[in-house]
C-alpha cells in the first residue's frame, strides 16, 4: 500500500506494515508483522496525527509530500504517544518541515526532549479538552495517561466524527490490502487486539476504564488506532472488546501452563485435562510453558476465566519460565480467575509452595486440592488430579 488511503474527507492513511521486526518491544512475537499507523489531514492547516518507526522515514516522507499540494507543508505535528515506534522520525520530519509545530501535552515536553533534543520552544503544550483549528476541521485533545504510558492521549477530529485514539484499540498483524474492519477478518484481528492488550495495556486496565468513561460523550463515527485496522464500520464493536477485556471479563474455558523437565508433571496437565473434557469444557488451552511463548500463554489466560498452573520443581524453586510466567501475572494485576494448582518434585520441593502464595495473595477463586507428586505421579495422586479437573469446571 504504497498510496495514501482516503478514510474521511480531508483525512488520509500514510501508514506502513512492517513484516521485519521480529519482537515488538524485544519481547513480542510479530509472526504476521504489525503496522504503524499515521494520519495527515489536509485543511487551511495541514496536520500529521502521529509519525512512525524511523527505519521507514523515506515512504513515509513520500507519502506526505503525495498528499501536499499547492506549495502546502506541514504545520502541526499531534503527538498521542512517543513511543518511538510512533514518534521515532520525529526529529528528522522536524528537519524536513522546519515550521511544522509539535502539538503535546505537558508531559510530552520531556520524552521529546529526551528521546530527540528537540527544544520545548518548538513544542504547543495543550491542555485535556483544547482545541485546535485547523479550518474546516476542529481537534479536540483527550488526556488518557497510562493507556500505556504517562503522556499518552486521544485526538477527536469533531467534524468527521474521527477519534485518533494512539495505542488503545490497537493490534498486532499488518494490515495487507484492507485497512478498514469491514475490508479484513476481524476474527484474526480480535485475537491480535487481544494478544496485545493483554501483553502491553492490560497492566492499566483501571486506566483504561476511565479513558473509556471520559469517550462515552463523544460521536465517535471512526476509531483510527496506531495499530491495526480503523474502524469505521462499527467502532462500538473493539469498544465494547476494550471494556470487557479492561472489567476482566472472561469466557468459559480453562487454560493450563505447566512446566516438566521429565514428562511427569506433563502427565499430571493432561489427566487435569482429561478431567475437564469429561466435565463438559470444550475449550481447554494446555500449554508447555517450556514451548509456548509467554505472549500466547498470557492472551488465553486474559481471555479464559480458568487457569490451572503445574510446575516442577527446580534447584527448590519454581521451574524458572514458569516463575517468568507467575511475576508477569501479578504484574499484570490478573483477577478474578477460577484458579487450580499443582506440581511435582524428586529431592526436594519447592514450586508448589511458590504457587500456592501466588494463589492465595490475589482475588482468585482458588480451587483444591492442591496436588504435589513426589517422583512420577501415583494412581492416587491422578485421582486427587481428576478430582481438580471436575472442581475447577463445576466452579466455572
Amino acid at each position: 500500500m504504497d498510496s495514501p488511503i482516503a478514510i474521511s474527507e480531508d483525512i488520509y492513511w500514510i501508514g506502513v506494515n512492517d513484516l521485519e521486526t521480529e519482537l515488538f518491544e524485544a519481547i513480542w512475537p510479530l509472526p504476521q508483522g504489525v503496522s504503524y499507523n499515521s494520519y495527515i489531514i489536509n485543511d487551511d492547516k495541514v496536520v500529521l496525527i502521529d509519525t512512525l518507526k524511523k527505519t521507514y522515514l523515506s515512504q513515509f516522507v513520500d507519502k506526505i509530500k503525495t498528499v501536499l499540494k499547492n506549495g502546502k507543508t506541514v504545520d502541526y505535528l499531534v503527538v498521542n504517544h512517543m513511543e518511538p515506534d510512533h514518534s521515532g522520525a520525529m526529529k528528522m520530519l522536524h528537519e524536513i518541515f522546519p515550521e511544522m509545530q509539535i502539538i503535546g501535552n505537558k508531559k510530552t515536553v520531556d520524552f521529546i526532549k529526551g528521546f530527540y533534543d528537540i527544544d520545548e520552544s518548538q513544542v504547543k503544550v495543550v491542555a485535556d479538552g483544547d482545541t485546535l483549528e485547523l479550518g474546516k476541521h476542529t481537534l479536540q485533545f483527550f488526556l488518557t495517561p497510562m493507556v500505556h504510558w504517562p503522556e499518552t492521549m486521544m485526538t477527536y477530529d469533531q467534524r468527521n466524527k474521527v477519534l485518533f485514539s494512539g495505542d488503545a484499540f490497537g493490534g498486532f498483524g499488518t494490515l495487507n490490502g484492507g485497512i478498514f474492519d469491514d475490508e479484513v477478518d476481524l476474527n484474526y484481528f480480535e485475537n491480535e487486539i487481544l494478544r496485545y492488550f493483554s501483553n502491553i495495556v492490560g497492566k492499566y486496565s483501571a486506566m483504561v476504564q476511565k479513558a473509556l468513561g471520559r469517550l462515552k460523550a463523544l460521536d465517535v463515527s471512526t476509531i483510527a488506532s496506531t495499530h491495526g485496522p480503523i474502524f469505521r464500520k462499527d467502532p462500538s464493536y473493539i469498544v465494547d472488546l476494550y471494556d470487557r477485556w479492561s472489567r476482566q471479563e472472561s469466557e468459559r474455558g480453562v487454560v493450563i501452563v505447566y512446566a516438566s523437565m521429565y514428562g511427569n508433571t506433563q502427565v499430571m496437565a493432561e489427566s487435569i485435562a482429561r478431567a475437564l473434557a469429561k466435565a463438559g469444557i470444550d475449550r481447554i488451552r494446555l500449554h508447555n510453558i517450556s514451548r509456548s511463548h509467554m505472549s500466547y500463554v498470557i492472551t488465553d489466560v486474559w481471555r479464559f476465566k480458568g487457569l490451572i498452573l503445574g510446575s516442577c520443581t527446580y534447584n527448590t524453586k519454581l521451574f524458572p519460565p514458569m516463575e517468568m510466567l507467575v511475576r508477569t501475572l501479578e504484574n499484570d494485576k490478573l483477577k478474578g480467575r477460577v484458579l487450580g494448582i499443582f506440581g511435582s518434585y524428586s529431592w526436594s520441593g519447592g514450586a508448589v509452595k511458590e504457587l500456592k502464595t501466588f494463589a492465595e495473595q490475589k482475588d482468585f477463586n482458588f480451587i483444591q486440592p492442591v496436588v504435589e507428586s513426589k517422583f512420577a505421579p501415583s494412581e492416587e495422586d491422578i485421582a486427587q488430579l481428576r478430582l481438580l479437573g471436575k472442581n475447577v469446571a463445576e466452579a466455572l
